[in-house]
Order: C-alpha cells, then sequence, then structure tokens
C-alpha cells in the first residue's frame, strides 16, 4: 500500500488558491500541508491538513471531519464541488 504523505513534504504542484467560480468558497492549500478554507465573508471558515496521493487529496480538519476530491486536467472536484487554482 502507497504511504500518504504530507502535501508539503515535497512543494507538490497543488499548493495554491483553489476557488469555485463564484469565489464563494476558497481552498488555500498551503506548502505545509494545512489548508484554509473561506467561505463567503468569512475567512477561515476550515482549517486543517491534506495529503496528497497522486491526483487525490484528503482533508482532514482540526475537528477531525474527513473529506477528499480528485485533481483532473489542472481542476478541483471535491465534495460535489468545482474548483480551478486562482491566477
Amino acid at each position: 500500500m502507497e504511504q500518504r504523505k504530507n502535501a508539503g513534504e515535497n512543494h507538490h504542484p497543488y499548493v495554491g488558491m483553489w476557488v469555485t467560480t463564484d469565489r464563494y468558497i476558497r481552498h488555500q492549500l498551503l506548502p505545509n500541508g494545512r489548508y484554509d478554507e473561506a467561505r463567503g465573508n468569512r475567512r477561515s471558515a476550515y482549517q486543517g491538513r491534506y495529503f496528497v496521493n497522486g491526483d487525490h487529496i484528503e482533508y482532514v480538519d482540526d475537528t477531525g471531519f474527513k473529506a477528499d476530491g480528485d485533481f483532473q486536467n489542472g481542476i478541483l472536484y471535491h465534495a460535489g464541488m468545482i474548483f480551478y487554482r486562482e491566477e
């Protein structure tokens, strides 16, 4: 079984800001393997760790809630939402 790694360990290319088309939800994937999610005007609505295995991402927020998603062709599909890298 392949071991998942904290994304920051390899300075993964998915590090950066990912946003929905309306910018209501914004995921900042930090180089240290942490993420900060903003929703609307609420900054830091959720924070936690993330792990990347190939093109799959797993999130574990600081309360223990888990979620995941997949990167495909430069787009992040997560929890029924679509995120694009912010330029």
